[in-house]
C-alpha cells in the first residue's frame, strides 16, 4: 500500500465526518452500513482499555462484548460500562465470543502470543478485526492474517496508530518529495526505561482469577517463572518479542513509512544482550538491528538503562528518545512523538514542523463501513511488515554469540553506520557501569533474505525460527 499524501487525509478525515452524519437513508446506499458498528474488544489489561475508550466513544459505535482470561480485568471493565447503563456481554473465552454472530468486528490487545490465531480466527467467522502490534509473534503466521483477510473480504486494521497522524503524513511526503535530499538513514529509537523484574527461585503461582490454559493459547503451557504474569510477558520468548516488538514496533513502522520500502530486507544483523542486571527476563534491554536496503539502511535502537547509572532521564539522538530520526543529504527530521515531526537543517536550524491529530479508530470505522481496504491507514499487510523487521532482528539476536567489543567492531567495521550505532551504545553501557570486554555482548548472526520468497538465503535454523510449535487446540492454520 502506498503511503497516503495530506490532501488525501484530509479529503479522507473530511469524508468520515461527513459520513457520520448522514441519514440512516444514505447509510442505506452502502452494503452493510446503515447500522450501528456492534465491537467487542479482546484483551484489556493495557492497550485494550484504550480500546474500551476509543470505540466506545466513536459515533455509530456499539460496545456490545468484552473478553479477557482473567475474570477479574474482565469483570473490572465490565462494571465500569454496567455503571453507565451500557449492557455488556463478557467471555473469558475468545472462540465462544466469536459464535455470536451479533458482533461485528473484534479489536484485540491481548498478549502478542495470541494476535495472529485470534485475527484469523475472526476473519474466519465474518468480522472486520484491529489488531494491537506487533500483529504477530512471528513472521509465518503473520503472512497468514494477511491471507486470511484477503480470503475472507475482512477489514482488518493494524494498531500502529502513528499511520492515521496528519502530522506524519505530511512530513513523509514532504521528505519523500525530496526537500532534504536523498534519505541516508532512517533510525528508529526506542530509549525506554526497563527496570529488572527479579528474579524468582521456582515457578509462581499463577493468579486465581486467570484461565491460564486460555491465557497460554498457542504458546507452551509451562510453569509461570516470573513473579508477575501480566505485562512482564514481553520480555519472555514463548509470549514477547522485547521492547523492539512492543514499544519499538511504531518506530520501526514509522521508519519504513520515510523509506518507502514494502518488503523485508535483503540482510539483517543485530548486536545486543539483557545488561545492567539479572532477572527472569530473556528479551534483549540493550540491542541495535541493521536492515540492509538498497537505497538506504533502516537501524534500530533500544535502551532500556537510564543515561547514566542512578540517573532517571533518558538518552535521546537529535532531540528523539522515543522515535525516529531520519539523515538525509541536506538535513534531516526528528520525530519525538506520536503526532509530530521537525526539519533541521544539517547545523540543527528549524526548517518546518509537522504536527496534526490522530484518528486511527475512526479510520477502521470508515473502512468496515465502506468495505474498502484502500481506505485504510495501517492495513493489515503494513502491519505484517513491520512487525517481521522487528522479528528478523530478534532472529539474528538469538543466534548470535557472545563477542568480546574488539570482535563486535572487527564484524562490522565495513558498515560505517552500524560502527557509530555500536560506539554509541557502548559508551552509553559504561555510563550505566556495564563493561563489555567483562560482560560481553551479542554478535548475531548476519541473515541473508530473499524477499520475494520471505526467506533466509543462508541458514536453516534461522528458517525454523521463522514460525514456532503450536499447542493445541490453539493451533495458527497453514490454509486459513
Amino acid at each position: 500500500m502506498q503511503p497516503i499524501n495530506r490532501r488525501d487525509f484530509l479529503k479522507r478525515s473530511l469524508l468520515t465526518t461527513v459520513a457520520l452524519s448522514l441519514p440512516a437513508r444514505s447509510w442505506a446506499q452502502v452494503a452493510g452500513a446503515n447500522s450501528d458498528i456492534r465491537m467487542a474488544v479482546i484483551g484489556f489489561n493495557g492497550q485494550g482499555g484504550s480500546h474500551i475508550k476509543g470505540f466506545g466513544s466513536l459515533p455509530g459505535v456499539r460496545l456490545v462484548a468484552l473478553c479477557d482470561a482473567d475474570k477479574s480485568v474482565l469483570e473490572r471493565e465490565a462494571k465500569k460500562l454496567r455503571e453507565r447503563n451500557l449492557p455488556i456481554e463478557t467471555y473469558t473465552d475468545v472462540r465462544k465470543l466469536l459464535e455470536n454472530k451479533e458482533i461485528d468486528a473484534i479489536s484485540t490487545a491481548t498478549p502478542n502470543h495470541w494476535h495472529a490465531l485470534i485475527s484469523i480466527w475472526a476473519c474466519q467467522a465474518g468480522k472486520d478485526v484491529y489488531v494491537e502490534k506487533p500483529v504477530c509473534h512471528n513472521v509465518w503466521e503473520g503472512k497468514r492474517i494477511v491471507e486470511a483477510a484477503r480470503k475472507y473480504n475482512r477489514i482488518v486494521q493494524t494498531g500502529t496508530q502513528c499511520r492515521s497522524s496528519s502530522g506524519l503524513c505530511e512530513a513523509v511526503e514532504w521528505v519523500r518529495a525530496g526537500n532534504l535530499g536523498k534519505i541516508l538513514v532512517a533510525r528508529g529509537l526506542c530509549y525506554k526505561r526497563r527496570g529488572s523484574i527479579g528474579k524468582v527461585n521456582g515457578p509462581q503461582e499463577v493468579p486465581a482469577s486467570v484461565d491460564y490454559d486460555l491465557w497460554c493459547g498457542p504458546s507452551p503451557k509451562g510453569p509461570l517463572m516470573r513473579t508477575r504474569l501480566h505485562y512482564d510477558w514481553h520480555w519472555v520468548w514463548a509470549t514477547g518479542n522485547g521492547d523492539l516488538g512492543n514499544q519499538g514496533i511504531h518506530q520501526m513502522d514509522i521508519a519504513r513509512w520515510f523509506l518507502g520500502v514494502d518488503h523485508l530486507s535483503p540482510q539483517v544483523f543485530s548486536v545486543g544482550g539483557r545488561l545492567g542486571y539479572e532477572d527472569d527476563g530473556e528479551t534483549a534491554n540493550t540491542q541495535f538491528i541493521v536492515h540492509s536496503y538498497a537505497d538506504a539502511p533502516l537501524i534500530f535502537e533500544v535502551r532500556g538503562l537510564p543515561a547514566r547509572a542512578g540517573d532517571s532521564k533518558m538518552d535521546n539522538l537529535r532531540g528523539a528518545s522515543v522515535g525516529v530520526v531520519v539523515h538525509c543529504e541536506r538535513g534531516y527530521v526528528s520525530n519525538p512523538s506520536y503526532t509530530e515531526a521537525t526539519a533541521f537543517d544539517p547545523n540543527g536550524k528549524l526548517i518546518k514542523k509537522f504536527a496534526g491529530n490522530i484518528t486511527h479508530y475512526e479510520n477502521f470505522i470508515k473502512a468496515v463501513r465502506s468495505r474498502k481496504v484502500s481506505d485504510l491507514n495501517a492495513d493489515i499487510q503494513e502491519g505484517y511488515l513491520s512487525s517481521s523487521l522487528c522479528h528478523t532482528g530478534n532472529i539474528s539476536y538469538r543466534l548470535g554469540q557472545k563477542a568480546s567489543p574488539d570482535e563486535i567492531r572487527e564484524a562490522i567495521k565495513s558498515d560505517k553506520e552500524a560502527a557509530e550505532t555500536f560506539g554509541r551504545m557502548a559508551e552509553h553501557l559504561a555510563a550505566n557501569s556495564v563493561d563489555l570486554a567483562k560482560t560481553k555482548a551479542t554478535l548475531g548472526v548476519f541473515l541473508k533474505m530473499n524477499p520475494k520468497t520471505e526467506q533466509f538465503t543462508n541458514n536453516k535454523q534461522a528458517n525454523e525460527m521463522l514460525t514456532r510449535e503450536y499447542r493445541q487446540p490453539f493451533v495458527v492454520p497453514e490454509k486459513v
